[in-house]
């Protein structure tokens, strides 16, 4: 492979989260509310028919791994590295961290993932498909993030 690979990998991630974000609020507060629906009320079980974005993202970077490797097109599959680079970062942010579906990366205790899981809880306050905010996973409101500062250092003066 070439050396520009892992540049295009994180270029790609980057562009992902505004992907992510225009995906969320457009397609799974859009046409696609049906699948997303049940994401923002708790029922029981582990699986959700929101589940189902995780083919919208994994098909196409799967797609660009093999396509790219099959025609010797190196920055398809950099590209696919990246999208699935993202995909694992949101699977261990929003189910894991966030979400707390797997027991797994519970004490992180910084600012910055305190702001996440803050802007996150935001966005599904709003329970209809109208009205949300926060759409996206890994950049969130710069007011929140300044909450968190001082949440953090409230918590971590006390000791």
């Amino acid at each position: 492979m070439y050396w520009w690979g892992p540049f295009v990998l994180i270029i790609t991630f980057f562009i992902m989260e505004f992907m992510a974000w225009a995906t969320h609020k457009f397609v799974m507060h859009g046409t696609m509310w049906y699948f997303h629906e049940d994401h923002h009320v708790e029922e029981p079980g582990f699986f959700e028919r929101n589940d189902v974005f995780f083919l919208i993202y994994a098909i196409p970077s799967w797609l660009c791994i093999m396509l790219g490797m099959m025609n010797n097109n190196y920055v398809s599959v950099w590209i696919g590295y990246g999208i699935a680079a993202y995909g694992f970062a949101y699977f261990l942010v929003h189910d894991v961290y966030i979400h707390r579906r797997f027991k797994w990366l519970r004490d992180i205790d910084t600012p910055y993932f305190m702001a996440i899981r803050k802007a996150h809880k935001v966005h599904h306050k709003y329970r209809g498909k109208e009205d949300g905010e926060c759409f996206g996973m890994l950049i969130v409101p710069r007011k929140y993030y300044i909450e968190a500062k001082k949440a953090f250092a409230a918590k971590h003066n006390k000791s």
